[in-house]
């Protein structure tokens, strides 16, 4: 396993791996413990969207999620905006942070009012997604035949690694536009190799090589739970 492009926001990892373990690894996104808007206690609306959309755009907000919270962490993040104005993410005040301080959750008209009181807490992806902390994805690095022809289009080939030449072939990542051409010039010429390229793009909650280990953490909690149950029969 390496890993390609480490920062807060993206991790790129390559590795050796079968589809069924990177969608494993994929779907275990979903129940990385993330921070969001749970409850809204609305006092007054004034604006266009109903109580229920207003409490859904407040909990597709992302916030950011510290190391020390845990299942029992509840915060409450009061807001109160009196119009003419745009009601931003950063209007809310309280103990939890919001990633992006200008999302837009609603707008107030002259003398209009919003006041709330919202419960943020700790959930999964599996049960709503707005506690998925990040985009997840996965491709195989290919395996392409080497030819005159072909060789000049992958050289100027922009992916996620660059390309390697073994022997008369190359490994590489290359755009759908590149896939077509080189199909065009030889349809046998592109197959996947045995290695993975691994993704995973954090909405801000958390740095994205949490997110990658805290899945990996999850996928052997339920490898073990299914273990555990499987000894029994």
């Amino acid at each position: 396993m390496e890993i390609i492009h480490d920062k807060p926001e993206k991790i790129v990892v390559r590795m050796t791996a079968n589809e069924p373990l990177a969608n494993a690894i994929r779907r275990s996104v979903s129940e990385v413990p993330t921070l969001a808007i749970d409850e809204v206690e609305i006092y007054r609306n004034d604006s266009a969207l109903y109580d229920e959309v207003l409490a859904h755009r407040l909990g597709l907000v992302p916030l950011v999620t510290e190391k020390s919270m845990s299942a029992k962490t509840k915060i409450e993040l009061k807001l109160t905006k009196t119009g003419p104005c745009t009601v931003y993410s950063g209007d809310l005040q309280g103990g939890a942070e919001p990633v992006f301080d200008k999302i837009p959750i609603t707008t107030l008209g002259e003398d209009h009012k919003v006041e709330l009181v919202a419960t943020a807490s700790l959930g999964k992806g599996i049960n709503h997604a707005k506690f998925v902390p990040g985009l997840c994805f996965y491709r195989h690095i290919l395996e392409i035949k080497s030819s005159a022809e072909i060789d000049k289009l992958i050289q100027k080939s922009k992916g996620l690694i660059k390309p390697e030449k073994k022997g008369s072939k190359w490994l590489c990542d290359i755009r759908d536009a590149e896939i077509e051409e080189i199909t065009k010039l030889d349809e046998s010429a592109i197959t996947d190799s045995e290695e993975i390229l691994f993704v995973i793009e954090s909405y801000g909650n958390m740095p994205a090589k949490d997110i990658f280990t805290k899945a990996i953490d999850a996928l052997k909690d339920n490898h073990s739970i299914v273990t555990f149950f499987m000894s029994k029969w």
